[in-house]
């Protein structure tokens, strides 16, 4: 939130110097991000005077330059002009060596120059030169009583500001304006500083219906939504573009000027926090409004000429015949908005209930300042005031009268709350006892009343513009906050509580699996678990009827639960892409949820816990000693065995099964009996293509929940065999169809007992061996826990590996 110093100074008479004014903000829980100077003129028109064209004459080697020379005051400057209407006794603007101007917002410095051997210091400026206009056909001349040497910033009077940028947390919807930080600064200062303040709200006093010759019904059909709605009409106004004064407050905070009429609306929002809204009235059909809902699916058009998809729960401003002018504080329609051909408008001002605000703006990314506010809450009993004033600047800059009475729907007032501040709390928050009349100077100045007191307690009535003040705790915390925190003793104690909890398995094995991926050059992400449908559907990797809905989404793109961890590792990989980081090895833990067909809700809806590897790019980031190679399927696989076997899995009783779906180009699967343990592969072209991904990433999806339930018992420690191991190798001719885990398989399965070890140590598929073959060296490892094999015994069991080997899996021996 932007706040404007010199408008800030309309309602408190303050004068302390930005530094000092930013750290009371900071102090009071308004803090400030960013403190920067405003100029209606980018560069102030800084070293730019205003001079008088003595000479002219034609320069004698360029047709199109002139020589001049200018008097600026106090001195007399040669300057080459291109100028075409340059010439004598003129009264210009000039640029004096040393002045940086701007072109497209790039700087550019006037330096003493020659130009075709003549001496140039200065510059005559065009006011496109100097951001005063958009022409460059020659040179600005000023009026003749122009004063020569005034400064240029002083003769066009340029606006000049300070901007405080406030991160306003979502708590505080009082100070979401102008006059609600200049409220808090009034509280605080009056009672930590000796400054005779005066808080000035806008006097409304002179308000007054001219006649009632235009007068709107007002329906209000959905009251939960809108518990408050008021408006009156002004007829015979002139659109046209704001006055100065307010073309310049607005465009100082960041609001660009459009007409008188919205503008006004804009500035009252930010002057007192309570959005309006301008209807054409020749728009409002049949001279009436009702707010309601209309039926899902309903088009509307709005303001930026977007055409939308309306909710049934979607609270709409509309004519009556039920013609949709607007999304009620969220955002106007195309239709009946105030344009150059506007002569009435009917005023709004609305108290809608934040929640369905909320609803609509983040279903349809509606993000506006009015929903900004009303999402967090306006003051309900504020209506009219602010009704008053914006219809009484309107009468002021756009002409006009009044022409009804105030229309005011208003079933059910919505009262001051009630808090009981009890004084041992208080004292009990702060760690120290607030004198009792000082206690009530704060009250009082935060506009807090007390309805009765005693002893031990008072009961407070808390204004209806203060939202989040409902529990003594909140009251607390204000009182503090105006006392000023600094004032606070820090205690030279500290007390900790220390808990005996139950060790959780699953959270020391995260840290364990976490420390041990990290190890090997792995970061953690954390992404959203919730997607974009669209995502989802262009992957076809899950049924539409699987999927788990949100009934209130923030936006369209966050509506569905994830059913994987993929999208989010393939966000992160794309947006480290874009910012020239190529190499990744990541990994996440989070939940998936899916919907199933059960009846019974607990069991409609599953959650299972994973661990996601993601890996792209290279291996190892390339230096000196090391060569670049790409990131490959095996060297996941060995990183998702490490993780197993840390966990204390022995990987060989896994069964192994190749894929491919939707998601994977092609990918192994471990399981336990029927149960998944992970999955791993290299992600489709497919998948990839919807992130903007040219790159191959290779993924892997454990089932970290399910393996939390069958962690192997603690590792058994037993003595180290003392008998050799015996290597034999064998060569084999087997069709390409043939997998290793068969061979592998096949091979235990001969005698568990002897046969340690199987790996590959070759594959080789070339011309040179018969069509439809490969070639696989297999190393075999045996060993005996009690005795040392003889040649007879490993002679016996290579025998019957290779009678296995040829008559099983139809293998020559080479």
């Amino acid at each position: 939130m932007k706040i404007s110093y010199n408008w800030l100074k309309d309602y408190i008479n303050i004068d302390l110097q930005p530094d000092e004014l930013s750290a009371v903000l900071t102090e009071i829980g308004l803090e400030v991000s960013k403190v920067e100077k405003y100029e209606s003129i980018q560069g102030g028109l800084e070293g730019l005077v205003i001079g008088k064209v003595l000479t002219c004459k034609k320069h004698p080697d360029a047709d199109k330059l002139s020589i001049t020379t200018v008097d600026i005051g106090n001195t007399i400057l040669p300057i080459v002009c291109g100028a075409p209407n340059v010439t004598e006794n003129q009264k210009v603007v000039v640029a004096t060596v040393g002045t940086t101007l701007y072109n497209a917002d790039e700087p550019w410095v006037i330096k003493k120059s020659k130009i075709r051997g003549e001496t140039s210091e200065g510059m005559i400026c065009a006011e496109d030169e100097i951001g005063l206009g958009d022409s460059h056909e020659g040179i600005m001349v000023l009026d003749e009583n122009a004063e020569i040497g005034t400064k240029a910033k002083d003769y066009f009077k340029i606006y000049t500001d300070t901007i405080f940028e406030i991160d306003l947390t979502p708590n505080r919807p009082d100070a979401i304006s102008h006059f609600g930080v200049a409220r808090d600064l009034y509280a605080y200062l009056s009672i930590n500083s000796d400054l005779k303040l005066e808080l000035k709200k806008p006097n409304i006093s002179d308000f007054k219906v001219d006649n009632n010759k235009l007068d709107i019904d007002v329906i209000v059909e959905n009251i939960e939504a809108c518990p408050r709605y008021t408006g009156l009409t002004i007829r015979g106004l002139k659109i046209a573009e704001s006055p100065e004064w307010l073309k310049n407050r607005l465009k100082a905070i960041g609001n660009k000027p459009i007409n008188n009429v919205v503008d006004i609306t804009n500035y009252v929002l930010h002057e007192i926090g309570h959005p309006l809204h301008a209807f054409d009235a020749e728009k409002i059909n049949g001279n009436k409004i009702i707010i309601s809902t209309l039926e899902e699916g309903t088009k509307f058009k709005t303001l930026d000429e977007q055409e939308i998809t309306l909710k049934n729960t979607d609270l709409m401003i509309c004519g009556s015949q039920k013609q949709p002018m607007c999304i009620g504080g969220v955002f106007g329609g195309f239709d009946s908005g105030v344009k150059e051909s506007t002569k009435s408008v009917f005023l709004e001002s609305a108290f809608f209930n934040p929640v369905w605000i909320r609803k609509s703006a983040k279903y349809h990314t509606l993000s506006t300042d009015a929903s900004y506010r009303f999402e967090r809450g306006v003051d309900p009993n504020g209506c009219i005031w602010t009704l008053k004033r914006a219809a009484m600047l309107i009468k002021e800059i756009a002409g006009g009268e009044i022409s009804s009475e105030i229309k005011d729907f208003y079933p059910e007032k919505i009262n001051n709350f009630e808090v009981e501040l009890t004084f041992n709390q208080l004292n009990k928050y702060t760690g120290i006892e607030i004198p009792k009349d000082l206690l009530k100077k704060i009250l009082k100045v935060l506009e807090i009343e007390i309805i009765s007191e005693d002893d031990k307690k008072i009961l407070l009535s808390v204004p209806t513009y203060r939202f989040e003040l409902r529990r003594e705790a909140d009251v607390i915390e204000d009182i503090i906050r105006i006392y000023g925190y600094n004032k606070i003793p820090i205690p030279e104690t500290l007390n900790t509580t220390i808990l005996n909890q139950e060790t959780n398995i699953s959270e020391t094995k995260k840290l364990s699996v976490g420390h041990l991926l990290t190890a090997q050059g792995f970061y953690e992400i954390m992404s959203f678990s919730l997607l974009n449908e669209d995502i989802l559907s262009k992957t076809e990797a899950f049924e539409s009827n699987s999927y788990v809905r949100m009934q209130n989404p923030l936006s369209k793109e966050l509506e569905i639960m994830r059913q994987s961890l993929v999208f989010g590792a393939l966000d992160a990989i794309q947006r480290n892409l874009n910012n020239q980081n190529y190499d990744l090895k990541l990994f996440e833990f989070g939940s998936c949820y899916f919907k199933t067909d059960a009846e019974k809700f607990d069991d409609k809806y599953q959650q299972l816990y994973r661990l996601s590897l993601s890996f792209t790019g290279l291996k190892n980031k390339i230096n000196w000693k090391t060569n670049s190679e790409k990131s490959d399927f095996f060297t996941l696989k060995s990183y998702i065995n490490s993780v197993l076997i840390s966990l204390g899995f022995d990987i060989e009783k896994f069964t192994k099964n190749e894929f491919s779906d939707n998601i994977y180009k092609y990918g192994i699967e471990y399981k336990l009996g029927k149960s998944s343990i992970v999955k791993f592969g290299a992600i489709s072209r497919k998948v990839l293509k919807i992130y903007d991904i040219e790159q191959d990433v290779f993924f892997a999806e454990i089932e970290w929940g399910f393996l939390m339930n069958i962690l192997p018992k603690p590792a058994q420690f037993k003595e180290i065999i003392k008998f050799p191991k015996v290597k034999r190798d064998l060569a084999l001719l087997i069709d390409k169809s043939v997998k290793y885990s068969d061979i592998e398989k096949l091979a235990y399965s001969v005698d568990k007992q002897l046969i340690k070890e199987v790996s590959i140590f070759d594959n080789y598929q070339g011309d040179k061996l018969p069509e439809g073959k490969k070639s696989y060296a297999i190393s075999f490892w045996l060993q005996s826990d009690d005795k040392t094999l003889d040649e007879k015994q490993i002679n016996k069991i290579m025998d019957k590996l290779i009678y296995n080997f040829q008559n099983k899996l139809g293998a020559e021996i080479r």
